[in-house]
């Protein structure tokens, strides 16, 4: 018997929403938004100069790429967190509201709007700024949800809090677009959920081989829990669970291509993408692939091991439809 599967991983249990979570920006001394939120629409495949050190550099090279639909995402508010004195931990003091854009979602009669941002500032110093999203696939007819998706993006780099506030509000109550925080060629790190496999056996779960057929009654199980004395069951013995839907990260994605709504065309494939249909707004093209299934959220974040690289911007030559 082989064990196949990270223990990194463990425990696999379902996701607890269907919006990943981002812990973490990485450090810059750029002022900019951390993520973003997209959907998954599927996958093609694009040619394009190679602009590596490989052999074939300089030469048309084709790549496999996913292709991420940007909904149309206002910013509704920013929100202010202090340092507890008590705890050590951060906590929210104070959240800033466009009126226009809270009352869209729900949010009826704000504290502090953003006329009152100095108010707000005035409470306490800030030690972390984000900035509050909220995106709105009902408006693409390829997903059928009737809500918007709202989450919050750090704002990183600048020189101290203040500026970090000025900087969040030029977007309060403006529609963010995928170019306002990456670029063509900038590495990024993807968010996602897998694909649920619902509830598996050890053999496909884990990978270990199935046993003789004379061995025991049963095939596709364990050989053994553990020893018999002592009487214990080890969590690292591979056994029957839940399989997929994990928050998952994939780290260094290299963005090839950022598209506007008016550019749709060059990627829509004649019937649509398989279980999503047409991209209908700004889109994002991933170098390579994302977690997931077609229609799944995915998160975008400035990478962490690529901060402050050089942006190499690629050249695309074609990109398939078929």
């Amino acid at each position: 018997m082989v064990r196949r599967g990270s223990m990194q991983y463990w425990h696999r249990r379902r996701a607890a929403k269907p919006l990943p979570r981002i812990r973490s920006a990485p450090l810059s001394s750029e002022l900019c938004i951390s993520n973003m939120l997209a959907y998954k629409a599927g996958m093609t495949y694009l040619t394009m100069i190679d602009d590596s050190q490989s052999p074939s550099k300089n030469m048309d090279i084709a790549r496999a790429c996913t292709v991420l639909e940007v909904p149309r995402t206002e910013a509704y508010g920013i929100r202010l967190y202090t340092k507890d004195q008590i705890t050590g931990y951060k906590r929210v003091y104070a959240e800033v509201y466009s009126a226009q854009a809270a009352q869209k979602i729900g949010i009826k009669n704000p504290k502090f709007t953003e006329d009152k941002i100095n108010n707000a500032k005035a409470m306490a110093e800030p030690m972390e700024i984000s900035l509050l999203l909220s995106a709105y696939p009902e408006e693409s007819s390829s997903l059928e949800q009737n809500h918007p998706d709202r989450y919050e993006a750090k704002i990183i780099g600048g020189k101290d809090a203040s500026e970090k506030i000025d900087f969040a509000a030029k977007f309060l109550g403006k529609e963010v677009k995928p170019s306002d925080i990456f670029k063509n060629g900038e590495y990024v790190d993807a968010f996602a959920i897998s694909k649920g496999k619902g509830w598996q056996g050890p053999v496909k779960r884990f990978g270990i081989s199935r046993l003789f057929h004379k061995a025991t009654g049963k095939s596709r199980h364990v050989g053994t829990l553990g020893p018999t004395n002592p009487a214990n069951v080890l969590y690292t013995v591979p056994q029957a669970g839940q399989t997929g839907y994990h928050y998952r990260a994939e780290r260094n994605k290299r963005i090839l291509k950022i598209g506007t709504k008016a550019e749709v065309e060059q990627i829509n494939k004649k019937g649509g993408f398989s279980n999503y249909g047409f991209v209908k707004n700004d889109y994002i093209l991933i170098d390579g692939s994302v977690p997931g299934s077609a229609k799944r959220i995915v998160r975008l974040r400035h990478s962490m091991n690529y901060a402050g690289a050089a942006v190499k911007e690629p050249k695309v030559t074609y990109v398939s439809k078929v």
